[in-house]
Parts: structure tokens; sequence; C-alpha cells
């Protein structure tokens, strides 16, 4: 039964990076709002854009942050979490669109218990998942995509994190 979770994590991991891979390709300069370029209102409309992109990476940075986190204090997650992990710094690099970095997030404090920093984990995927939600209204149709694709990640990730384990 141990073989089938670990499919269906990686099924489910492959499939939020293939969405984010096939959103990327998708998020070029080229997307930018037809008749908009140069004028007052497509700047104003970049800087927006720009602002939520950041807002939306920072989210997912912060995410990384608590998954590093709990890896850290809980070696024994790592083989689970890993994949998860990389899905979300890849989302965070998509989200960025080749600005900055920025700043590292702190990381958190960790529960004791394994499956605590996994519950905690999976909440902070679930308030991920909301925030990405919630931006869907003032993104552009390309970002709202993007964002789409995250939060469904964000949910699948919540998923696996409060699912496996506790069926066997």
């Amino acid at each position: 039964m141990r073989r089938t979770e670990t499919t269906r994590r990686g099924a489910l991991a492959a499939t939020g990076a293939a969405a984010v891979a096939l959103l990327t390709a998708g998020c070029t300069e080229d997307s930018a709002p037809r008749g908009t370029e140069g004028s007052a209102a497509g700047a104003a409309a970049a800087r927006a854009e720009a602002r939520l992109r950041k807002r939306s990476a920072g989210v997912r940075r912060t995410l990384l942050a608590h998954y590093d986190a709990v890896i850290a204090a809980h070696p024994s997650t790592a083989g689970r979490l890993a994949p998860l992990r990389e899905a979300v710094a890849r989302q965070a690099d998509v989200l960025r669109g080749g600005g900055p970095a920025g700043r590292a997030a702190a990381p958190p404090a960790v529960a004791a218990e394994p499956e605590d920093a996994l519950k905690e984990l999976a909440a902070e995927e679930r308030r991920g998942a909301d925030a990405h939600t919630a931006a869907l209204l003032d993104a552009p149709a390309e970002l709202a995509r993007l964002l789409a694709s995250v939060a469904a990640a964000g949910a699948a990730h919540v998923y696996l994190l409060t699912t496996e384990g506790s069926d066997g």
C-alpha cells in the first residue's frame, strides 16, 4: 500500500510541475496586452502585475522556507517532502518572472512531532492556495492562469500532506 501512495504523490507532483512548465511557456513578454505598450495604462498594468507576481512569489518563498525547516527538523520526512518542496521552488521561480529573487523568508518554528509539523505545513500550503486564489481577481489573464495552477498544486499538496500515512 505504501507504493501506491508514493506513485500518487509522484503523479500529482509531476502533474503540477508539468502545468507550471506549460503555463511558463505561455507567460512570456508576448503575452502583454496588445495596444497598451508604451501607454500610461499599459505601464500601470505592468507595474500592478509585477507587484502581484512579487507578492505571489513571496508566498511561495515563505512556504519553501517552511518546507526547509520541516525537513531540517525532521529528516525522516525528507523523502516524502522533497518532490513537493521542489515543485514549490519552481513555482516561486516562475511567479518571480525573471525579476529579482527577493529576500529569503525566515524559517518558521517547527513542531516537535513530525505529524504535527506536517499538519502545520499543510495549513501553510492551504493559506498559500487561498492567497493565490484570491489574487486571481486582480490578475491579468496569463498571470491568472498561472496563479490558478499554483493554487491547484497547493491544494494537491494539502491533500498529500494530510492523507498519506493516515490510511496505512
